[in-house]
């Protein structure tokens, strides 16, 4: 079977808008949440979230967005794009610099593209009042372009010219998680040669409060309390938004192109809960079998594993049931790999999270450390037992797992190994 590596990162996040950044941010447990000021309101018991720096997108109208000079975009182009495409847009190029990529490379049939995002709700609720208020014909001829699910694919397929497969992936919070699995089967069963995979939320109002009449955001306004996973006194999750895009390719292709990877995709697995529409399985058993299924798939035994990065949102219930599962799959305690979630920095990104954390995992296997679980004042009694690791080891993973879960019960993991 051939063999996948990612060969190319772009990262814009509330920890950096670049690899450099978001990996000194990792190193050194630097977080990105901030007292968001849309959510200063009396009214709005939720007051933390981790926007993303150097982006001004807070408009409905593209001519009043902003962004870091070092990108161009075209105002036809921004015209059809939602903010979070923007964040896609810059990753993009990221992603193609640092995987020394022509044009060539990616305008042709071998090239594809698989993408994850919710859409806009903002400004799906904008056109939607226009048209009502206002006409029909007063809407934004790009209204549904911008702003429905399928955004990112729309834009970046169209606009990088790609001609290989493209799709987009709605499996909530393991969307782009999805997108990279199915990604690598189109890869190693020889129908691309190269994919971009892609996760992006725009991260506002709109895309965060909502979770609020969920009860699953936290209310803390101690910025270092807000995202705590693991922690007993958790009481839910911080929102996020941006973009990070993925390249990943075949052997040949590497080899060919003379290129350093970062790591290699050995496989994934996944798995359903068959339990609640919105709440994990409270053993964890999807997330389980979805382990057993990636290491399996890959023939990589669980004692073999060096490090995860955790879904763990910092729900109470969510937590727990991955903890459960993790317990089930690595049994032997003086035997299990450290354990983190990245989310206690950079908050929870939704759809965006599985891409955003693969790059975290692809950035810590080349560069050589495990990124701590911050921010746990008192780990919760039932994850005693687990390597949860509070700071950040200067160690070397050579196998290391990515959990991804997300409504209805849909599991995901992804299995990287160091590249060879």
């Amino acid at each position: 079977m051939p063999r996948v590596f990612i060969t190319g990162i772009g990262l814009i996040t509330s920890i950096g808008n670049d690899a450099a950044s978001v990996t000194a941010s990792l190193r050194e447990l630097r977080h990105g949440f901030q007292h968001y000021p849309p959510f200063q309101s009396p009214e709005i018991p939720v007051k933390v979230a981790a926007p993303v720096r150097d982006f001004v997108t807070e408009g409905n109208d593209p001519e009043d967005w902003s962004f870091p000079s070092r990108y161009k975009i075209r105002r036809d182009i921004l015209r059809g794009m939602a903010p979070h495409g923007v964040y896609a847009w810059c990753a993009m190029q990221q992603a193609v610099a640092d995987a020394a990529l022509e044009e060539a490379d990616i305008a042709n049939a071998h090239t594809g593209l698989f993408a994850a995002s919710a859409g806009s709700p903002r400004l799906m609720g904008y056109m939607l009042n226009r048209m009502h208020q206002h006409g029909v014909m007063r809407c934004s001829p790009l209204g549904i372009v911008a702003s429905i699910s399928g955004t990112l694919n729309f834009n970046l397929v169209a606009h990088f010219k790609i001609k290989g497969a493209s799709c987009g992936f709605s499996s909530a919070c393991a969307s782009s998680s999805h997108a990279l699995g199915y990604a690598f089967d189109e890869l190693v069963l020889g129908r691309q040669k190269r994919m971009f995979v892609v996760g992006a939320e725009d991260g506002n109002v709109d895309s965060i409060l909502p979770f609020a009449g969920m009860r699953a955001l936290s209310l803390q306004t101690e910025l270092t309390q807000a995202s705590r996973p693991f922690d007993a006194a958790r009481d839910g999750f911080v929102g996020t938004g941006g973009a990070t895009v993925l390249v990943l390719e075949t052997e040949d292709e590497v080899a060919r192109r003379g290129v350093r990877p970062y790591c290699e995709v050995a496989g994934w697995g996944q798995a359903s809960d068959g339990h609640n529409v919105a709440i994990s399985h409270p053993d964890g058993e999807g997330l389980r079998a979805a382990m057993e299924n990636a290491l399996r798939s890959t023939c990589t035994p669980a004692e073999a594993v060096d490090y995860i990065n955790a879904h763990a949102t910092s729900t109470p219930i969510g937590d727990i049931s991955e903890a459960r599962a993790l317990k089930a799959i690595f049994k032997t305690p003086s035997a299990r790999p450290a354990i983190s979630s990245t989310k206690a920095l950079t908050g929870h990104g939704l759809s965006l999270a599985g891409a955003m954390e693969s790059a975290f995992c692809a950035l810590a296997l080349r560069d050589g450390f495990m990124p701590g679980s911050a921010h746990i004042t008192r780990l919760d009694p039932e994850c005693e037992g687990l390597n949860i690791i509070r700071s950040t080891l200067p160690a070397q993973a050579n196998v290391v797992l990515n959990n991804s879960s997300g409504f209805g019960g849909a599991n995901v993991c992804l299995v990287f190994k160091r590249a060879a």
